[in-house]
């Protein structure tokens, strides 16, 4: 399942951008995350999601 919208920090470009190849990953202790590429850099990008 992956958002239309998906963003999280790139820490290489020091801003906020839209996660290229976003798909959700399940953490170890359950937590639901977004994890892909910055469109940018290529610098890999995640983000927690809500719910």
């Amino acid at each position: 399942m992956a958002a239309a919208k998906a963003t999280g920090y790139c820490v290489k470009c020091k801003e906020k951008v839209d996660i290229k190849g976003a798909k959700e990953v399940t953490m170890k202790n359950g937590r639901k995350a977004m994890s892909g590429t910055c469109p940018k850099c290529g610098t890999k990008v995640f983000c927690f999601v809500k719910g």
